[in-house]
């Protein structure tokens, strides 16, 4: 007489694992701390002076030496050169700090 087999999951409880990277619960995102805030602003900061610099190295809107970078930006329109608008957004918006209206030049003696 043969005995009836049984099967593995007779002795055992079946478990279904979970797959991996499936669906999860999101948890909201937290705010940025004040030191990512300044991280952030520091940043556009660099970036925006970068920017002003590669204006101050571009020899076709003239020299910079002895102007302000705005008026810079003005001669170069009178003149016909078409300087970038984005540039005198910014000098409009920051006109107050010196590290914005000043060449890149303009520590240096003539």
């Amino acid at each position: 007489m043969t005995a009836k087999r049984g099967l593995i999951t007779d002795s055992f409880k079946v478990v279904k694992k979970t797959r991996r990277g499936g669906k999860k619960e999101k948890s909201p995102t937290p705010p940025p701390s004040e030191a990512e805030a300044e991280d952030e602003a520091q940043t556009v900061r660099e970036e925006e002076l970068q920017k002003l610099k590669q204006f101050d190295l571009d020899w076709r809107f003239g020299p910079c030496t002895g102007i302000s970078r705005l008026q810079r930006w003005e001669r170069a329109k009178c003149h016909g050169v078409n300087p970038p608008d984005e540039i005198k957004d910014l000098l409009l918006q920051k006109h107050t700090d010196p590290q914005y209206s000043l060449s890149l030049w303009s520590e240096y003696p003539f």
